[in-house]
């Protein structure tokens, strides 16, 4: 019988590149939750304490903002995207 272990993208986002990547495709859903979840993701393969202190806030309110239907500031998620070292951009959408 074949075990299986279950999945966790945190296990693999262990550079900038592959991180970026992997938020840029969250962004692309429609769903904010997807987003949330990617951050998180990224943040706790980062660190939930280092990235919270790297992102000046405390860890209670990094997981509060990262948590499933939570609607964190816009600085909010600028700062903590700046402490996983990606930064938001905007492209045209072609039709």
């Amino acid at each position: 019988m074949v075990k299986f272990s279950p999945f966790d993208a945190a296990d693999y986002l262990d550079d900038e590149e592959t991180i970026a990547e992997y938020i840029t495709a969250a962004l692309e859903d429609s769903n904010p939750d997807v987003f949330l979840t990617a951050v998180r993701d990224v943040a706790r393969a980062r660190g939930m304490s280092q990235l919270a202190k790297d992102a000046g806030l405390g860890r209670e309110s990094l997981y509060k903002a990262l948590m499933p239907g939570a609607k964190p500031r816009y600085d909010t998620m600028l700062k903590l995207l700046h402490a996983l070292g990606v930064k938001l951009s905007a492209s045209p959408v072609h039709s």
